[in-house]
């Protein structure tokens, strides 16, 4: 397996400009999660780390060796694409079979039906050998994608997307299964996603890219509990962040004169950021606690059910709020409720930049 990293790296198709000094250092045995919007540059990012495409600027360096003018075969990473690359008319074991038989790496027999029978067994999918590939279920299929990356035994894993086509079941049971997978191999994964549910739950680090610029680098509970903007904020958590426009006033924070003003006192007088007159402020939903004694007042706009926990939105004035409450609380739309802030919860971020005021002062920001 390998670590590696990408420098400063540029690209542009005409006048798009895909990714822009664009750094990234991802560990040996590392699951590392690349997630961004559609259009962010993220399978862009494979490409070239991959040799299909080249950068216009910057270097990419595998164990710390400069691989710019390496082809795709000397890299020796494997591509999982969320479209299986299968030969329909060849049986499961003969699609595993077929990356192992090129000229380059001239394997015996033996060496290649005990790696196939392996994968196989590893990836549940050994009763389904002789199976043709055009008659395998979609979760079958991504398998056998999976297994023709595996029993290559490349020094790196890149995957675009690969669960993106499944319902959301299997999805959930393939996440599930793949970051097992990735444990028990030791491999170094990087994994391109726009599901954010997929990297919280997968990812070792997530790098959160937009604009082919890298916006953070953290863990799944930095990401969330301390993003660097606004961007992150709302990208990252469902339901998005919650981001109020707020009034820096002596003992208070207003957001709505005389209707949604929150009071600084005790540490929150300590977090306030001095010196400016406007900020943004950011709650997530399950920091707005409902019922009597909040302090502030909301007319419920709409209930979400979701089993074991419901999402209200409440409105006051203009501004829109999630909470995400108990499943039990009793709520009910058009009712009037009651709610408050965690005040040791509250972010702010420049009202102007959107970047986090305390994000560079609690830790280091990313690199």
């Amino acid at each position: 397996m390998a670590s590696f990293a990408l420098s400063g790296i540029s690209k542009k198709f005409r006048r798009h400009t895909a990714l822009n000094d664009m750094s990234l250092h991802i560990r040996d045995g590392e699951f590392f999660v690349l997630l961004g919007p559609t259009g962010a540059g993220k399978t862009t990012t494979l490409r070239l780390i991959a040799g299909l495409d080249r950068p216009d600027g910057g270097a990419i360096h595998i164990d710390g060796k400069d691989v710019g003018d390496w082809s795709a075969a000397e890299r020796d990473v494997a591509l999982v694409f969320q479209y299986y690359s299968l030969y329909p008319h060849y049986t499961v074991r003969e699609n595993l079979e077929f990356p192992l038989k090129s000229r380059i790496r001239k394997l015996a027999p033996a060496e290649i039906a005990s790696r196939v029978e392996r994968v196989a067994k590893t990836l549940r999918i050994d009763h389904l050998l002789q199976r043709k590939t055009d008659r395998l279920s979609g979760g079958e299929m991504q398998r056998v994608s999976i297994g023709r990356a595996i029993v290559r035994e490349p020094r790196v894993f890149l995957m675009d997307e690969p669960l993106s086509n499944l319902d959301a079941k299997l999805r959930e049971i393939l996440r599930s299964e793949l970051k097992d997978l990735q444990m028990k191999l030791g491999a170094t994964f990087l994994y391109v996603t726009h599901d954010q549910v997929e990297a919280m739950s997968m990812g070792d680090k997530i790098g959160v890219l937009n604009h082919g610029r890298i916006v953070q680098v953290g863990t799944p509970q930095e990401i969330y509990n301390r993003p660097q903007d606004t961007f992150v904020a709302t990208f990252v958590g469902s339901p998005a962040m919650n981001l109020l426009p707020a009034a820096v006033r002596v003992g208070k924070l207003v957001v709505a004169p005389g209707k949604l003003e929150i009071p600084v006192d005790g540490d929150l007088a300590r977090r306030v950021p001095s010196g400016a007159d406007q900020v943004t402020v950011g709650v997530r939903s399950e920091d707005i606690m409902l019922g009597a004694g909040g302090g502030l007042e909301g007319q419920v706009y709409a209930v979400e059910n979701h089993g074991v926990e419901k999402v209200v939105t409440l409105k006051v004035d203009e501004h829109v709020l999630k909470a995400t409450v108990p499943a039990r609380t009793a709520v009910e739309v058009d009712s009037k409720a009651a709610f408050a802030f965690n005040p040791n919860k509250l972010q702010f971020f420049d009202a102007k930049t959107g970047v986090n005021l305390y994000h560079g002062k609690e830790e280091g920001n990313h690199g």
